[in-house]
């Protein structure tokens, strides 16, 4: 039988990487460095434009975390960067209560946590590896009965739904619910009613399995690259934020995007920056600062001074032609078409 350091270099661990802090704070090329993983897989779409920048070798998917893991064969482990220590430890227990076991690395608190009916022997190469120190955990079982806890938030900060911004935390756990058709704070939430009509437009989610968190889905600004969009081509329409849009991004034909509402606009132009696809933005001010703005050249946003931005950004999808001739083309013919009913606040043209 190997011993565990021979099992180890001969059989290495899959790392799976959530969220861009790890790779903002240096975490992942880090952690590549001292655990020489057989493989490198990204969850999230913010993680993804934090790894494209980053330039290091990974995989960037689409899956959450648990869906990722518990898709792997053999052995993998999680490296995350919580806000704080407490909100890291309480991803990783949301993760694990979804996984038979876990082996999380925690780098807010350099703490490598073995949850439930983690691989021990893994967990415990990682820790010396890394230098972490090993804790053994136990996760819960997460709130039933249509109902959704979402801890770890810190008071004044957005509360996403799906990528939606619900409402602003104003205790450290949310508790909301489904009811009547909608969903409703049941404590810990000042509602934002925007929000919540915004996420309705897609269904009505099951709290269990919606993506939840709070805070800011990026602190870091981006960093804007060198590739740049044609200048002809198909425009994409964003109209929330950002699950949609590297299925979008990708497709080589899109020569920019509408993006609708304030924070989907944040979110897409932070995400196009590095990519180097212009954003044409409809807003009406409402934005909670989830993201630092960036734009790619050629970007321009209208705040709206009468009427809504879902209503105006939608009416500007089904009123203009979304495959142009030029970008450039487009943005000025729906400059033209906005006049009186809006200002420019971005224009990178």
């Amino acid at each position: 039988m190997l011993k565990e350091n021979q099992d180890y270099s001969m059989n290495p661990p899959i790392m799976v990487v959530h969220g861009p802090e790890v790779f903002d704070a240096g975490d992942v090329e880090r952690m590549i460095r001292l655990l020489s993983p057989r493989e490198v897989l990204v969850a999230g779409v913010m993680a993804r434009t934090a790894a494209r920048e980053s330039g290091l070798p990974v995989t960037c998917t689409d899956e959450r975390p648990s869906v990722l893991l518990r898709s792997l064969p053999g052995r993998a482990f999680l490296v995350n960067r919580g806000k704080t220590p407490e909100s890291g430890r309480i991803f990783g227990e949301l993760v694990a209560g979804r996984l038979e076991g876990l082996v999380h690395v925690e780098c807010s608190n350099d703490t490598v946590y073995a949850w439930d009916r983690a691989d021990i022997a893994l967990a415990r190469d990682v820790a010396e590896k890394t230098g972490f120190s090993l804790a053994p955990a136990m996760s819960t079982a997460p709130r039933r009965g249509g109902a959704r806890e979402i801890r770890g938030c810190i008071p004044g900060e957005a509360v996403f739904v799906d990528g939606i911004v619900i409402g602003t935390a104003t205790a450290g756990t949310v508790i909301i619910t489904r009811q009547d058709g909608t969903i409703r704070a049941v404590s810990g939430l000042d509602v934002k009613p925007h929000g919540i009509e915004k996420l309705l437009r897609k269904g009505l989610p099951d709290l269990e399995a919606a993506w939840c968190k709070s805070g800011m889905i990026r602190s870091a600004p981006p960093q804007e690259g060198e590739i740049r969009a044609p200048q002809s081509g198909r425009i994409a329409v964003i109209d929330h934020c950002g699950h949609t849009l590297y299925s979008e991004i990708e497709d080589e034909e899109v020569c920019g995007i509408l993006a609708i509402g304030d924070d989907t606009t944040a979110v897409c132009g932070h995400i196009c920056s590095h990519a180097g696809i212009p954003v044409f933005g409809v807003i009406d001010g409402d934005g909670d600062g989830i993201v630092e703005p960036g734009f790619a050249p050629g970007s321009v946003v209208v705040r709206v001074t009468s009427g809504r931005d879902d209503d105006v950004g939608l009416e500007v999808a089904a009123a203009r032609d979304l495959d142009p001739v030029t970008w450039e083309e487009w943005v000025r013919e729906t400059l033209r078409s906005l006049e009186g009913r809006g200002r420019i606040v971005v224009d990178r043209r």
